[in-house]
């Protein structure tokens, strides 16, 4: 498969995404891209696009933008947190495009892609919430990303979800990340339940002094599936 990769602003060629990408077994065509001139940005992707004819296009941030405002016929793109709205003339996307956009993004609102989502027609299964920042650089996000570009570049779509489906997924991820835990404290032996919110990670460490005792614990917790476990140590002074 041959990708071409348009980079975000001042984001470098060879960064993590299309390192990845190339990782993986595939050919990926990624050119510098000015940060400062859009207009040269567009000529640069426009050309790199004409003389090798990529099977599929990824856009990060600008490079999203970058990638809505060329001339690529159907060939599908792959959009990361697009920056649609901050460059370039384009105000929808193709229908062959797909875009992966984390809700905790402080660069770009993710309401952002809700709206090119709709401005364009495009069903719900076209916006796939994945990381937890504006990189989508971690190990997630990236698999997200190649299994879209495999996904579209054989011609196959990603199936199609109705509101009512939506709603209950929505429903069902907010009462399970919104669910408690416990933990027995190293020092005092009392059990201490404690409220967990499974977004911020398959697997969490973290500090906090127990209620009871207030000596210090280093809290684990490990979500696997359904199960869900925390439990404790001491947390050892630095000093000592």
């Amino acid at each position: 498969m041959k990708i071409l990769f348009l980079h975000g602003w001042h984001s470098v060629v060879g960064g993590v995404k299309p390192t990845y990408l190339t990782n993986a077994g595939h050919e990926v065509l990624n050119p510098g891209l000015d940060d400062d001139d859009f207009v040269a940005a567009l000529e640069v992707a426009q050309r790199t696009f004409d003389n090798h004819r990529p099977d599929v296009i990824v856009g990060s941030s600008r490079g999203g933008a970058v990638a809505m405002n060329i001339s690529s016929s159907q060939t599908p793109l792959v959009l990361l947190c697009p920056a649609w709205k901050r460059w370039g003339s384009a105000k929808i996307t193709k229908r062959r495009t797909v875009i992966l956009h984390s809700r905790r993004d402080d660069v770009i609102p993710f309401a952002d892609s809700e709206e090119l989502l709709k401005t364009s027609g495009l069903g719900g299964e076209a916006l796939i919430e994945t990381g937890s920042d504006h990189r989508l650089a971690d190990p997630a996000s990236l698999a997200v990303m190649l299994w879209v570009c495999e996904l579209l570049a054989s011609g196959k779509e990603l199936p199609p979800i109705d509101d009512s489906e939506r709603d209950e997924n929505e429903s069902s991820d907010a009462t399970r990340s919104e669910c408690e835990g416990s933990y027995v404290c190293d020092s005092c032996g009392e059990e201490i339940v404690i409220p967990l919110d499974i977004t911020e990670g398959m697997s969490q460490i973290y500090v906090e002094d127990c209620p009871v005792c207030c000596n210090a614990n280093r809290i684990h917790v490990s979500v696997q599936g359904e199960q869900i476990d925390v439990w404790a140590e001491a947390e050892q002074d630095p000093s000592q």
